[in-house]
């Protein structure tokens, strides 16, 4: 038979039920149970089939089962009850409405990848879950955030792992017609294009919108008749492709993003730039203010006064670096729009990575931002040692990077079930007030025994589904009716489960555990205190290692001696996201420290009631209380080079504290029970990491740190910025020209303080002298800093600032100062000089500083 052609025909939505197809298009049903209740009531098999995509359901679904719907009172009764909740989320004032009445704030947010849930699958891992989070914490707190991301029409890949453990990567094409998203139209019904200069070539974009809540995300679309092939290929694939690929994908997304603000005409206050992905995005809006009449250099105090840069992944793999041929390329014709020569332009990103200079989007994002921080305070201790050299002679603790420790969207990741158990003790409406810790301590009161049921209840369900992940992947791989019999038996829910779940780079350790099989054999099959593990987590298609990890595990779940222990369930997404951090008991994590950024998955796990057991790195250092889960290790740095011999011993270290964790405390008390059969001490445990998780990692208090401390004082600075036709982005500007010109100059010396030995309280003198020369009209900070020895004035400094004392005639300027060292032991301390400029947001951003020497 031959078919001529395919039609879509919709079926209608009765009045009674219009409203529907308005709830399927607001990604709002992605955290409500109740919404998606009412889509998966319409017709479960198609709901399951379509994978949960309540679009794709009211396309396929059978007129008569919608007229059925809309006469079915009890369906009606649930239909308004949810309407009621929508209409009252989208319209309530919420923190933001609360906190800052009268800002006219808007902040953009530009991201590579978002994670809203599994139907939407425009996520590779845990930067794009997090951006899915952010923007649905900023929903709910009313923050009027809008976001810019990109389209791939085949998104990241489905994993298939075959019978021998090989992974397999498959992509399926999706129409953004079945997803929820509406095409970004102007007044007369026109899509809205703007277009970007690729290698002397116009490539047009189009947009797609999402509405999360309350949130707005634009989608940036290539994928048309206006555009070749190959252009239309560019954004095929997420994270797909050669560095030809992401370069393009990058200037789409970051000079493409701010041309589609303005054309639906959106003016951001502030701007974040999440990942180094979107760094593009400050020069395109430094390219129209320099069209507009300014110089570039007021350009970028302007541009860099409202940009805030999130600092992700530590590994060298994870930031976006191109050479500079391939950067002449794609950016020829667009230095000359900035004012810029070709070598000042690739200044603006130069940045030596070891093997030689690179144009690095990191360090352009960061030369760019008046904020920026890293995702967990180890992390941002991390990124300023990792940067440190993009400011010479500022102390790695002084190099402004700060810090935002990640937090979840807990409506999306903590059980239903156990919502309405925190329901009997939390104040009504304690979802509008996650992070207040004092509520969260109500917690504590909750009855073991029906905390229990509930969490077994949770872990059955969540070890059915995962079940059933399995049967379909050894389905695919054809096994013998005896062996698909036996997956019945997978998943025990009494045994004692641990979940290991996250991209399998190699950092992530996801083998530790195997290091030593013997040994794990004995704690797995202990007759007594039998443990089982599950693992799933995808490897990128060119990282072959990583790859090569997932087919040990596979193997390995193979092997008789392990049979029904471990256990690899494919094809990681957020669906099975959510069933192993609401139903393992146990929450493993191990990567070698400090490479973890923050990871939240952790986190989502102990909102869940789910104890971690985690290296000391990431989050987990601001989680561990000694109640909430393990540390394994003593959270010692651990991080050595490729290949390094100590990464052997470091390696055997922790996979040895680990088993020593599981034989001796893990094991033991999830097994040690009441009469009842209850494990009251394990639950007062769980019950801990309930009540210090939840507020502490909240993507409530994550949004409100990242509006208090960045997007809201970068919009006040920029206002500030921009007063009086930008008159002080033009003033600073002129400073900094003034400072970097005539910096050479300044002489500044000081005379040591006497060695000899002091006793605390004890004063000491010092003395210096500065000759500023051109620069003797504008404000100089001298002052000491010391720090212990080993510290080597880079760490756990005090600053002590010095007093001037006498001007001389011929300009010069001697400081005094008599203090009393806070710190004993043997000190190290120097003297240092740097401008001081008000409106800058860092002391350090006018990159000069001098260290006296000694007279």
């Amino acid at each position: 038979m031959s078919i001529l052609g395919r039609v879509t025909v919709l079926p209608h939505l009765p009045k009674e039920i219009e409203r529907l197809d308005e709830l399927a298009r607001n990604l709002f049903w992605a955290w409500s149970p109740e919404a998606r209740e009412l889509f998966r009531e319409l017709d479960e098999t198609l709901w399951e089939a379509n994978g949960h995509n309540p679009v794709t359901l009211l396309r396929d679904i059978s007129q008569e089962r919608l007229e059925q719907a809309a006469k079915d009172q009890n369906y009606l009764t649930g239909y308004q009850k949810v309407l009621e909740q929508f209409d009252h989320y989208q319209n309530r004032t919420g923190w933001f409405g609360e906190t800052y009445k009268n800002k006219k704030h808007v902040y953009a947010y530009f991201c590579a990848e978002y994670g809203w849930h599994e139907a939407v699958a425009l996520y590779s891992g845990g930067l794009g879950i997090l951006a899915g989070d952010h923007t649905k914490s900023a929903s709910d707190l009313g923050v009027p955030l809008v976001c810019v991301g990109l389209w791939y029409p085949e998104g990241y890949f489905h994993q298939r792992v075959q019978a021998d453990g090989q992974q397999e990567a498959v992509y399926e094409r999706r129409s953004p017609y079945d997803l929820p998203l509406e095409s970004v139209q102007d007044a007369s019904g026109q899509e809205i294009r703007v277009s970007v200069h690729l290698q002397g070539r116009d490539v047009f974009i189009r947009a797609w919108k999402a509405m999360v809540g309350r949130v707005p995300v634009y989608l940036l679309d290539v994928d048309m008749p206006e555009n070749s092939p190959e252009d239309r290929d560019i954004m095929r694939r997420l994270y797909g492709g050669d560095q030809r690929t992401r370069i393009a994908q990058e200037i789409i997304l970051g000079i493409g993003g701010v041309r589609l603000l303005r054309a639906i005409g959106v003016s951001p206050t502030s701007w974040h730039m999440n990942e180094g992905h979107s760094a593009f995005m400050a020069l395109e809006r430094s390219r129209e203010m320099v069209e507009k009449g300014m110089t570039f250099d007021q350009a970028r105090e302007a541009v860099a006064s409202s940009t805030l840069f999130t600092v992700h992944t530590p590994v060298a793999a994870g930031n976006d670096a191109f050479p500079f041929d391939l950067v002449s390329q794609y950016f020829g014709g667009y230095w000359g729009s900035l004012g810029l020569n070709q070598q000042a332009f690739f200044d603006l990103a130069r940045h030596d990575v070891g093997w030689g200079p690179v144009f690095s989007m990191p360090a352009l994002a960061l030369r760019f931002s008046s904020g920026r921080n890293g995702v967990a305070q180890l992390h941002g201790e991390t990124s300023r040692s990792i940067w440190n050299d993009l400011w010479p002679e500022v102390p790695t603790d002084e190099v402004p990077v700060g810090h935002i420790t990640n937090g979840v969207h807990s409506e999306s990741w903590v059980a239903p079930e156990l919502h309405e158990l925190f329901n009997t003790v939390l104040p009504k409406n304690w979802q509008q007030d996650i992070d207040n810790q004092a509520m969260w301590q109500q917690v504590k009161t909750l009855d073991n025994g029906k905390l229990w049921e509930v969490r077994k209840d949770i872990k059955a369900r969540a070890l059915r589904f995962l079940r059933r992940r399995v049967r379909r992947q050894l389905t695919r791989h054809g096994v013998t009716p005896t062996v698909m019999q036996g997956t019945k038996e997978l998943f025990d829910s009494n045994i004692l489960t641990i979940g290991f779940a996250r991209r399998f780079a190699t950092y992530k350790r996801a083998t530790l555990i195997f290091r030593d099989l013997d040994r794990l054999e004995k704690i797995l099959n202990n007759p007594a205190q039998p443990v089982q593990l599950v693992f799933a987590g995808k490897a990128h298609p060119a990282d072959k290692p990583g790859q090569s990890l997932i087919s040990v595990i596979h193997n390995l779940s193979k092997d008789p001696r392990f049979e029904g222990r471990i256990l690899f369930v494919e094809d990681y997404d957020m669906a099975i996201g959510r069933s192993l951090t609401r139903g393992v008991d146990v929450w493993l994590n191990n990567p070698r420290r400090p490479l973890e950024a923050s990871g939240t998955s952790g986190q989502k796990a102990g909102m869940n009631g789910i104890l971690n057991l985690s290296i000391l790195d990431g989050w987990w250092p601001e989680g561990y209380n000694g109640m909430s889960g393990w540390a394994i290790g003593d959270g010692s740095a651990s991080t050595v080079g490729e290949g390094d011999s100590s990464e052997e011993k470091i390696d055997a270290s922790d996979a040895d504290a680990l088993y020593d964790l599981l034989e001796r405390e893990v094991a033991p008390l999830y097994y040690q029970r009441d009469e009842h059969d209850v494990p009251q001490v394990w639950l007062e445990r769980a019950k801990d990491a309930i009540a210090t998780i939840s507020p502490k990692f909240s993507g409530q208090r994550m949004v409100k740190d990242y509006v208090r401390n960045y997007y809201a004082p970068a919009s006040e600075r920029f206002a500030k910025m921009s007063a009086k036709n930008f008159e002080m982005a033009g003033s600073i500007a002129n400073w900094r020209k003034r400072v970097r010109q005539h910096w050479g100059e300044i002489y500044f010396t000081a005379k040591a303080a006497e060695d000899k030995t002091r006793n605390i309280g004890d004063a000491m003198e010092l003395e210096a002298v500065l000759h500023p020369h051109s620069l003797s009209d504008i404000v100089f900070k001298v002052e000491v800093v010391y720090s212990l020895e080993k510290d080597n004035l880079k760490h756990n400094l005090c600053i002590a600032p010095m007093t001037l004392k006498e001007t001389f005639a011929d300009g010069g300027r001697r400081y005094t100062i008599k203090f009393k060292p806070e710190l004993s032991g043997r000190l190290v301390y120097g003297v240092r000089v740097y401008p001081y400029e008000e409106n800058l947001a860092s002391p350090f951003d006018a990159y000069a500083i001098r260290w006296a020497v000694n007279l």
